[in-house]
C-alpha cells in the first residue's frame, strides 16, 4: 500500500512471483469513470473509491491460496474494507515520489494528483513500513523475512 509512485506494482509482482502467490493489480479494477476522473486531474473521493475497494475485497476472498495485491489503501477505513490482510506500507519522501511519477509513462494517474494522495494518506499504525529508496528486490527480501515466507 502507499501513494502513487511508491512501487506497489513492482514490489507486489516480484513478491508474488517469488512466493507463487496470485498477484492482483488494484488499478486494473477501477471503474472507467474513476479512471477518466483521475486522468483528467481530479482526485477521487471516498464515494468514488467505495465500489472499487469492495470489488478488491471480493477478489481477495475469491483467491484460493496466497495473494498479493497492489492497492493504495490510503485510509484506515479503506484497509478495513479490504479485510484481514497483512499490509506493507511503501513509504517515500514527496520529492522521490514526484521524481518517480515524472518518469512514469502510460499510466492514468497524473503526477499532479500526488499532493491529494499525500493529503488523504493515513499511514498505518501497524504492519510493515518500508523505505522505497531500497530496490524492489531488497524490499521483497525484507517482506519475506518479516512474514517468514
Amino acid at each position: 500500500m502507499g501513494v502513487s509512485g511508491c512501487g506497489k506494482t513492482s514490489v507486489g509482482r516480484l513478491l508474488a512471483e517469488e512466493t507463487g502467490a496470485v498477484f492482483i493489480e488494484g488499478d486494473d479494477h477501477h471503474a472507467p469513470e474513476n479512471v477518466r476522473k483521475m486522468a483528467s486531474g481530479v482526485a477521487l473521493n471516498d464515494e468514488d473509491r467505495l465500489g472499487w475497494l469492495q470489488t478488491l475485497a471480493n477478489l481477495i476472498r475469491e483467491v484460493r491460496g496466497p495473494a498479493v495485491m497492489a492497492c493504495s489503501a490510503l485510509k484506515e477505513d479503506y484497509r478495513k474494507i479490504l479485510g484481514e490482510a497483512c499490509f506493507v506500507y511503501l513509504k517515500g519522501s514527496p520529492e522521490l515520489l514526484a521524481e518517480r511519477l515524472a518518469d512514469r509513462r502510460d499510466h492514468f494517474m497524473p503526477p499532479e494528483l500526488l499532493a491529494s494522495q499525500l493529503e488523504t494518506l493515513e499511514p498505518p499504525e501497524s504492519g510493515l513500513i518500508l523505505d522505497i529508496r531500497e530496490s524492489p528486490g531488497e524490499l521483497v527480501a525484507q517482506i519475506r523475512t518479516h512474514f517468514g515466507s
